[in-house]
């Protein structure tokens, strides 16, 4: 345990940041998961790709996430749609 008051600060300000970051981290796989699982099933996901795509930058904007990991996400979510997408429409002919 820390003596010294500024690092006593820094040690509450840490942890505050830790849990907000965790809990956008949750937020990103959870909107990611969704639009897959929703390309998957066939269903219209453009909306849930848009929201989690939006929750990439978002994240990627204020430091949670490097740009380059929001940028790697991204493509390969818009590749599992993409393909999934591809396989409804050769289900449906």
């Amino acid at each position: 345990m820390a003596n010294i008051k500024s690092q006593i600060k820094r040690n509450r300000q840490n942890e505050q940041r830790r849990l907000r970051n965790k809990a956008v981290r949750s937020e990103l796989k959870t909107r990611v998961r969704r639009a897959s699982e929703a390309a998957a099933a066939g269903q219209d996901s453009d909306e849930l790709y848009r929201v989690a795509v939006a929750r990439l930058d978002k994240a990627a904007r204020k430091g949670i996430i490097h740009p380059r990991q929001a940028a790697r996400r991204k493509s390969r979510l818009a590749r599992r749609i993409a393909a999934a997408e591809a396989v409804a429409t050769d289900v449906a002919e």
